[in-house]
């Protein structure tokens, strides 16, 4: 638990204009305003405008960055960390949930979703993260974690529609999702975990998570799940019984993880024991992960999206279709991000952008499939 502190502008233009060697009299002559106004804006007591920020400026040779802070924000409440911390610095994506601030850290496969993730805070060398980003900003932002490498698609979304919120996805499997979800260290939990009479998804799971606030799952996307493998098929794979084959190398997916329980299903079905699955036990984080294995050729095969093959080229041999589902707690559903979220989910350009993603079928996105009531 650590806490963050806040300062109020912070202005640099006073410091600066000593350094350029000029008086208050001239830059504020300079800049076309008073020297009152100028006496005020380097006591931090007054924003300039956007035209008096760049004229100051440019009178002092210098970016408006280099003369203005608000990048440093402030509350006296904790930050509980939902993961290790590193001794060299950590990124952070920091969130308010229910009053509390989380920070989700940036290390290792988590902190690289096809990009670096931003950060909005840094633990170098103490215990208080500086945080990049104004706290309103935080305050405004909801955190969604789940599988589906669309949910940056979402986020996108959601930042144009109302660019006063913000929605940060970060990768998880469905059972990490949920877990965070129940202690507190998100707003949204995205789920691909069929029940246990195989005839719906996410239902059993939103039951067990959603049990103490009620809330309501809402449809996301429905896509096909299937075993990336290289281009042409060399190994001619057609179906999970050729994953026993000793000259066949399978990628897979972690514990927890919708593809994962969706494989050993599977091969249960099948009648094979997963430990007669060469590659049984290589395992990456994410879908994308699983197709650049088999495209960097360290795999025959891997369980995947359609559109994760797709996009590194690989073809694609069709096992199932799973529905994908965002987990939402009743009392977070006034965030003003998560509102704006549920809005997007019902627009026609979002749904078209998804039906766009190979293998994606938007038919029930932003449809309530359930609410539940608080147990």
């Amino acid at each position: 638990m650590m806490g963050v502190h806040r300062s109020d502008l912070v202005s640099r233009v006073r410091a600066v204009r000593i350094a350029r060697g000029l008086s208050q009299a001239e830059l504020a002559r300079q800049a076309g305003i008073t020297r009152q106004a100028l006496s005020a804006i380097e006591a931090g007591r007054y924003l300039p405008n956007t035209a008096v920020a760049l004229r100051l400026a440019r009178a002092l040779g210098c970016r408006v960055e280099d003369l203005f802070d608000l990048a440093t924000a402030a509350v006296s409440a904790p930050v509980e960390l939902a993961g290790p911390v590193y001794p060299a610095g950590t990124r952070l994506v920091v969130v308010n949930v229910r009053g509390r601030w989380v920070g989700h850290p940036l290390g290792e496969a988590r902190g690289l979703q096809e990009g670096f993730v931003p950060s909005d805070g840094l633990l170098v060398g103490s215990d208080r993260p500086e945080l990049t980003v104004p706290l309103g900003r935080l305050e405004r932002t909801a955190l969604v974690l789940g599988c589906d490498p669309a949910l940056s698609v979402l986020a996108g979304h959601v930042e144009r529609r109302n660019p006063e919120v913000g929605l940060r996805w970060l990768g998880a499997s469905s059972r990490a999702a949920l877990a965070a979800l129940s202690r507190g260290h998100a707003h949204v939990a995205g789920s691909h975990l069929p029940d246990p009479d195989g005839r719906e998804y996410n239902l059993w799971e939103a039951r067990r998570t959603l049990g103490f606030t009620g809330g309501i799952v809402v449809g996301f996307a429905t896509w096909e799940l299937g075993l990336a493998v290289r281009t042409g098929n060399p190994k001619g794979i057609r179906g999970v019984g050729d994953l026993a084959r000793p000259d066949v190398r399978l990628v897979n997916r972690e514990t927890g993880s919708g593809s994962r329980v969706l494989l050993d299903g599977l091969l249960a079905q099948a009648g094979i024991d997963p430990d007669r699955v060469n590659g049984y036990h290589l395992v990456v984080t994410s879908h994308l992960a699983v197709a650049r294995v088999v495209a960097g050729g360290g795999a025959d095969a891997g369980i995947t999206l359609r559109a994760a093959a797709r996009a590194l080229g690989l073809d694609f041999v069709p096992l199932a279709l799973a529905r994908f589902d965002l987990l939402i707690p009743r009392d977070l559903l006034d965030h003003p991000a998560v509102t704006t979220m549920l809005d997007v989910l019902q627009s026609r350009a979002f749904r078209a952008d998804l039906r766009a993603l190979s293998g994606y079928d938007a038919d029930r996105t932003g449809a309530v499939v359930a609410e539940l009531p608080a147990a």
